[in-house]
């Protein structure tokens, strides 16, 4: 017989971090866990997008387009283009 995992013990395996909890001070202000901050390379000055999904809010962090260069292996890049659009 076989037990199936928890959710829990599915995270540990995937190494996913555990959820943490933070405090909204009287400004609203937010101090994002060192381990996120680490894992994600936060650092000082790095703008993130706020959005509201259903019951909660998401943060993404702004990356300049730059970053994206190889993001997608594979995709055909030589395709027909008009003379002034080059």
């Amino acid at each position: 017989m076989s037990i199936a995992k928890s959710s829990y013990d599915a995270c540990i395996d995937r190494k996913v971090p555990a959820m943490q909890t933070i405090t909204v001070s009287p400004k609203f202000q937010v101090v994002i866990p060192l381990s996120v901050r680490k894992s994600l390379g936060l650092v000082p000055g790095v703008k993130l997008q706020v959005m509201q999904f259903e019951n909660r809010i998401e943060l993404i962090p702004v990356r300049p387009a730059k970053a994206l260069r190889g993001s997608l292996p594979g995709l055909a890049t030589d395709v027909p283009r008009e003379g002034d659009r080059v």
